[in-house]
């Protein structure tokens, strides 16, 4: 009997079931969610509008970090840079472009800010030489030459020479030689030769490279950089 009893004692001591031993004072996931619920539900009825302002905002939000860091749009302002583009359109900014260690390459169409150098503004401009390079205006058949080699520009205006001002400069490293493709409506680098910084633009001041024209709609294309200075050598391997 007093076996027993005591073995009745230990029962009465040891670990209940599973369900029985879970704290008085676990979080419910329920009351948790109902709480979520209940804190969304005072933001939209504190804010004028409801939900259609919260999603307003939080797209708001979003195209805000995307503007900021990924992809930005641009108006253009001229006919600098026609035929590729014309005055009106919106196009979209990759500022990831040279985010990762590559730089500006020749024939990209960048936006860079241009206080200090060209005017207090954003511009658009084609690369014409970066750092190294010797950029020479004009050979025998009036093309510009990047480090001896003649260069065909299929983007430029129709009619427009390649420059009717000569010029032979060396871009000094960490700097770009910008041409607008319309040359004879553009003040790009060779206009400001005798400004601070001899016309050239850091590749600091580079917002980023130009890669959608998005609107108007009609005019929507994704943009290429052009084979144009494919055959280009690279500085110090310059020819004729």
């Amino acid at each position: 009997m007093d076996t027993e009893a005591q073995h009745t004692e230990r029962d009465r001591s040891s670990p209940s079931s599973d369900s029985d031993s879970a704290p008085a004072d676990a979080p419910d996931s329920e009351d948790t969610e109902e709480r979520s619920r209940s804190v969304f539900a005072s933001v939209m009825d504190w804010l004028p509008g409801g939900r259609i302002t919260l999603t307003a905002l939080l797209t708001l939000a979003v195209l805000l970090v995307l503007s900021t860091f990924v992809v930005q749009p641009f108006a253009i302002p001229s006919g600098s840079m026609q035929p590729a583009f014309q005055p009106g359109d919106r196009v979209l900014v990759n500022k990831l472009a040279y985010r990762f260690g590559s730089g500006p390459q020749r024939g990209d169409a960048v936006v860079f800010d241009g206080s200090g150098y060209f005017g207090d503004s954003n511009y658009v401009k084609r690369v014409a030489g970066v750092g190294g390079d010797r950029v020479v205006c004009c050979d025998k058949r009036g093309r510009i030459k990047v480090n001896g080699e003649p260069v065909n520009e299929p983007y430029l205006f129709p009619g427009d020479a390649p420059s009717k001002v000569p010029f032979d400069v060396v871009v000094p490293d960490g700097t770009l030689f910008l041409l607008g493709d319309h040359r004879g409506d553009s003040s790009d680098s060779r206009d400001h030769l005798g400004s601070p910084g001899g016309g050239m633009i850091p590749v600091d001041a580079v917002i980023g490279r130009a890669d959608w024209i998005a609107w108007p709609i009609s005019r929507w294309t994704s943009l290429k950089r052009p084979d144009a200075y494919a055959r280009v050598p690279a500085p110090g391997g310059a020819h004729g």
